[in-house]
């Protein structure tokens, strides 16, 4: 149990920085389990803000705030939870990416940063990514999900040959492909057999997390 739990999860949600500090290293000194910390004051408070942002109650500028806030507290937390015993919990891997000739980048890195904060590894490999880096980072991370992002009608094709030739090289198997973007349909999703589609970065969130979801 936490000393401040409610408290700690309402200054992640205000997005204070200085309390969220201030809250998860008096709990530490309390002698919370650092686990505790995590799982018990900082993650609900993402899923909440989750909910919010997908409700369009909170504003794009609130959810940054609220992550950077979270961000803070991890920060203090992660000397200590990696020599925590019993901490062998992995952290689900998210790759996302806006595909080659498309540069545009804001809502997959506001999707980037709430998932981190919410608890996944994010590997963002950033903008015009080719087929072959997508690949890579499959090898290389074996992710849970894969996030291909557009915002040009022109580079939607892109999706489509990087989820052929990702599934015609047997990369496919057991990752869930995700697509979004503002041109982006659910019609064109069904289209070139992505496991899933989001309109905007709410949506795109609550889909990966219901992804991930063990049931």
């Amino acid at each position: 149990m936490l000393n401040n739990e409610e408290a700690l999860r309402e200054a992640v949600i205000r997005g204070d920085r200085d309390a969220v500090r201030t809250l998860v290293s008096d709990e530490l000194a309390a002698g919370a389990d650092p686990a505790d910390v995590l799982n018990q004051g900082l993650l609900p408070a993402m899923d909440i803000v989750g909910q919010r942002f997908g409700a369009k109650t909170m504003f794009i500028s609130e959810v940054l705030l609220t992550a950077r806030a979270m961000h803070t507290g991890l920060e203090v937390l992660k000397p200590v939870l990696a020599h925590a015993p019993g901490h062998a919990r992995q952290r689900p891997v998210v790759v996302l990416g806006t595909v080659k000739g498309d540069l545009h980048d804001i809502g997959k890195n506001l999707v980037a940063m709430i998932l981190e904060a919410g608890g996944c590894e994010v590997i963002d490999l950033g903008t015009n990514v080719s087929t072959e880096r997508f690949a890579q980072a499959i090898r290389e991370h074996r992710p849970a999900v894969v996030g291909l992002s557009a915002l040009l009608t022109t580079t939607m094709r892109q999706m489509r040959q990087t989820i052929e030739e990702l599934r015609r090289a047997g990369l496919a198997d057991g990752v869930k492909i995700v697509i979004g973007g503002a041109p982006v349909t659910r019609e064109f999703a069904e289209t070139i057999a992505a496991d899933g589609y989001a309109a905007d970065a709410a949506e795109a969130v609550v889909m990966v997390k219901r992804l991930l979801s063990p049931n």
